[in-house]
């Protein structure tokens, strides 16, 4: 098993890594007490460092009391009751209301036993790329949201592998990855077809779907459910003043296109609900009032934070679905 992990590409001085691993060690029961540490000789030759670094870090650890050493034997755990606060990476893709109801659920959950530094890639390979890079080896646990970015796994392989939690979106590459994420393919055709029966009143469904950004799952699971019930459906990238036939249903990712849609509702004087159809995504209250309710397939942002947590605080290396539904209301 392994108990110290030293990464010399990152700016955290070696013994303090050292003193991490061990202290992540001990945190995770993978270290007891009693139990006997690597000898500086080996963590000296295994990691190319000097034996005055190793020492730095078992003095330190010494002075702490978390370890002890026994004269031509080696080093000792001495104690598991000591303060050790996680530090934990976050890497979200964007802000939005729904990710802020995941963090702050996370936040209530973790109840203070962790150092929370939260950053942002938008969706940009190159910050995500420095992102990780930068903070490799500078805290005791690592959440990514990977998004639809390329070569995204490759980047997460470089981190220790047994302190990564993927969140949101997974795929085959992180397989091996303890997650909470949503599985948009089957996510969006199941509530597709719960709502069949209302969906099936208009002429296009009309998907507005933006590859880069939008997981590729929910344009798979809505093609799937259109060609199984032989619907007449359109896939476009983007919409500003497009011109809305009467009978439209459209299904909204993002929430600019959903402001736009509605705009443009109103200028040709359609009702929605009536003349046009919406099928928002990730549920907010702002939807529950606008445009006499905003139809949404959401998960339960809430829920997904608080699970996260908990993985993270019991240490378990578990792949969780979060599931979501349809949320019917006037619009469709």
């Amino acid at each position: 098993m392994k108990i110290i992990s030293i990464n010399k590409r990152q700016n955290l001085p070696k013994y303090k890594q050292i003193i991490l691993s061990i202290e992540i060690s001990i945190a995770e029961k993978r270290l007891k007490r009693g139990d006997k540490l690597p000898s500086v000789n080996k963590v000296s030759l295994e990691f190319g460092i000097s034996r005055d670094t190793v020492l730095l870090a078992y003095d330190e650890l010494k002075k702490r009391g978390i370890i002890y050493a026994i004269l031509g034997k080696g080093y000792y755990v001495k104690s598991e009751d000591f303060s050790f606060q996680q530090r934990i990476f976050l890497l979200f893709d964007e802000l939005n209301a729904f990710k802020e109801d995941l963090y702050n659920s996370f936040m209530e959950t973790i109840n203070r036993n962790a150092e929370i530094d939260i950053f942002f890639h938008y969706f940009n390979p190159e910050v995500f790329k420095k992102l990780i890079h930068d903070n490799n080896g500078n805290y005791s646990k690592y959440i990514i949201m990977p998004t639809n970015l390329v070569n995204a796994a490759s980047i997460i392989k470089t981190l220790p592998e047994e302190d990564v939690f993927i969140l949101d979106q997974t795929n085959l590459e992180l397989k091996d990855y303890p997650s909470v994420h949503q599985n948009h393919a089957k996510d969006t055709y199941n509530a597709l077809e719960s709502g069949k029966n209302k969906i099936e009143k208009y002429k296009k469904l009309i998907l507005i779907f933006s590859s880069y950004k939008q997981p590729i799952g929910m344009r798979d699971g809505f093609i799937d459910f259109c060609k199984k019930h032989q619907l007449h459906y359109d896939i476009i990238s983007n919409f500003e003043n497009n011109e809305i036939q009467k009978g439209d249903l459209y299904i909204i990712p993002d929430d600019r296109h959903l402001v736009n849609v509605i705009e443009q509702s109103k200028k040709q004087k359609l009702v929605i609900g009536q003349d046009v159809g919406i099928i928002s995504y990730n549920d907010t209250p702002l939807k529950k009032v606008v445009a006499e309710g905003i139809t949404t397939i959401s998960t339960d942002f809430n829920e997904m934070g608080r699970i996260l947590a908990e993985l993270i605080l019991n240490n378990k290396k578990e792949q969780i679905e979060n599931k979501s539904s349809l949320i019917v209301r006037g619009s469709l």
